[in-house]
């Protein structure tokens, strides 16, 4: 699949050399750039879902982009429930599709 980053925008101009780093999605690998956040990384790799709704298994992924939602909840390097939309990449990261949350906070309670 073609890259679907922005390289050229027509008003902020052109998209500054990054140094490039590779971050591994549900065991596969892609590409991204320094200064990338985990889900701009892998939308502009067409990845498109981070996870699966817990009782509607209904797809999700980025939906506020500032946070606050936890759509975009993965799983990074064996850490539970960390929001794509605010993380960076780290080069060789490893980033799972998000795991179910706990009981607990499903009914309400603290993660």
């Amino acid at each position: 699949m073609n890259s679907m980053r922005v390289n050229h925008h027509p008003v902020l101009g052109d998209l500054k050399e990054q140094k490039k780093v590779t971050i591994y999605f549900d065991d596969k690998q892609y590409a991204a750039y320094k200064g990338d956040t985990i889900a701009s990384a892998l939308l502009a790799c067409g990845v498109r879902t981070l996870r699966h709704h817990e009782d509607k298994e209904t797809p999700r992924g980025i939906y506020c982009n500032i946070g606050h939602c936890f759509e975009c909840r993965v799983t990074v390097n064996g850490k539970n429930t960390v929001r794509a939309c605010l993380t960076p990449v780290e080069n060789n990261m490893r980033v799972e599709s998000g795991r179910s949350l706990a009981e607990t906070a499903l009914q309400g309670g603290k993660l």
